[in-house]
């Protein structure tokens, strides 16, 4: 296809990797690598004990990636001194940025008094009540330490509470390293069509795509013909307000309204995946959308930095866990309600004020109008998505309305992209993502729109008319 708005109004086609980008890509490596001696030193040695050198599989990219050394506020500094804006903020869990004094002082002071004990904290109960009055459809909460184990519990107790095994997903939602939400993150843009599942890892075994059901995000009709043939079957239904690793898409309106409307109907649990969307109100992106879902999983923010997940929602589906119950569920966890996480949480909850949101909401919305000014300017067609603070980029003509619409992009793009931001000093997402934090304003955010025309600008050159 054609990447660049033809000047005579004809369009030339161009294959999906053309020789002149991949000269383009390599030109860039060389200039990471001048830039980065140490973190290759770095990564050379923790490929002795690491495999692919990390412990983190979103962490890597090639010829290798950065070894941080320090941060404060919007910028992270690499061992070899180089500094960034950083756009990426752990992806979306600092939205204070990095090091803020009440979040680290908090953590003092709970280190001070101890780590972990066996044994529930008065903290725990403040972060619970302070989530609960925020999110008024999760009536009862529970702790975890990361947003997989929230999702792995919220689908648990849907099945133990419907009595029915099987759930519906989203093509393109990810949900966390989860062996059932691992179908269909990732696949091909010509891939099975729905409902059919497609395991994005080996090792997953055959049988998940028999109990996961795969639907287009924001195509109601088909997800509800759907849930209409599978309903007696179904669990529930998870979705995220806004997909986030599958291309900072929103939902609309009208797509949740139809779900909250069908599984009501069906009497099929709605779970609405927060953990990145969140950051987009002060009840979340369920406020937003005014769209009460029966469970919530949550995540990232709400740890201020440190690691944490959380689910809930009514209490009668929620009180399953209540180990008082003859026939209760278990929900064990050696650091869940960790009291340094949870004050820590709590800090970055009383900081995130229905001020600081609108603000970096703002922020996002200067951010994307911005990067999509970038490509009309360069004459590379693309599309900026996202809402508030959430902001990615594509390189596609057309809208981006789900997975399919933005897999339609080469995968040059993202690499060359990125690539050539971190060169600039912009540190983003490999999948071209950004979020705001409130360690930023206006200055930072033209900052990063400056730098990403100057990469378009760039990379224009190497595409054909």
């Amino acid at each position: 296809m054609s990447y660049r708005t033809p000047n005579d109004q004809t369009t030339t086609h161009v294959h999906d990797e053309p020789s002149s980008i991949d000269t383009f890509e390599e030109r860039l490596r060389e200039r990471f690598r001048a830039r980065t001696a140490r973190s290759a030193a770095l990564y050379a040695r923790a490929l002795g004990s690491l495999p692919g050198g990390d412990t983190r599989t979103s962490t890597f990219f090639r010829p290798y990636p950065l070894f941080a050394d320090r941060a404060e506020g919007c910028r992270l500094h690499d061992v070899d001194g180089n500094v960034y804006l950083d756009l990426l903020n752990n992806f979306t869990s600092l939205i204070h940025g990095h090091g803020h004094p009440r979040i680290t002082a908090a953590i003092a002071a709970q280190a001070a008094k101890g780590t972990v004990y066996a044994a529930p904290v008065e903290m725990q109960l403040a972060l619970a009540e302070e989530i609960t009055r925020r999110v008024p459809s999760m009536q009862r909460v529970r702790f975890t330490n990361s947003g997989t184990e929230a999702v792995m519990n919220a689908l648990r107790v849907a099945r133990a509470f419907t009595g029915r095994s099987k759930f519906l997903k989203m093509e393109g939602g990810y949900h966390g390293s989860y062996d059932p939400v691992e179908i269909s993150i990732a696949p091909g843009p010509d891939g099975p069509v729905w409902p059919a599942g497609e395991p994005d890892e080996v090792g997953l075994s055959p049988a998940l795509s028999g109990e996961v059901l795969v639907a287009p995000f924001n195509d109601l009709e088909t997800t509800l013909g759907l849930i209409e043939r599978h309903h007696e079957d179904l669990a529930a239904v998870i979705v995220e307000p806004v997909m986030g690793a599958g291309g900072m898409i929103p939902a609309d309106q009208r797509f949740l309204d139809g779900l909250r409307a069908a599984t009501t109907a069906h009497r099929i649990l709605l779970i609405l995946d927060e953990i990145i969307s969140f950051r987009l109100a002060p009840g979340g992106a369920q406020q937003l959308y005014r769209v009460e879902p029966d469970l919530t999983t949550l995540g990232k923010l709400i740890g201020g930095g440190l690691p944490i997940g959380a689910f809930g929602g009514r209490a009668d589906i929620m009180e399953l866990f209540d180990p008082r119950r003859s026939d209760r569920m278990t929900h064990a966890g050696t650091f869940n309600g960790s009291p340094i996480c949870m004050a820590a949480g709590l800090a970055a909850l009383e900081l995130l004020t229905p001020a600081e949101i609108a603000r970096i909401n703002r922020l996002g919305d200067r951010l994307r109008d911005g990067f999509q000014a970038a490509f009309t300017a360069t004459g590379v067609r693309g599309r900026a998505t996202g809402q508030g603070s959430l902001v990615q980029t594509h390189l596609v003509d057309g809208e981006v309305r789900n997975y399919r619409d933005g897999a339609r992009a080469p995968a040059w793009y993202r690499r060359v992209t990125h690539l050539a931001l971190l060169t600039r000093g912009v540190f983003s997402g490999w999948r071209t993502s950004f979020n705001v934090s409130t360690a930023m304003g206006e200055a930072e955010v033209d900052e990063a729109i400056a730098a990403f025309q100057a990469v378009l600008e760039e990379l224009a050159a190497h595409l054909p008319e």
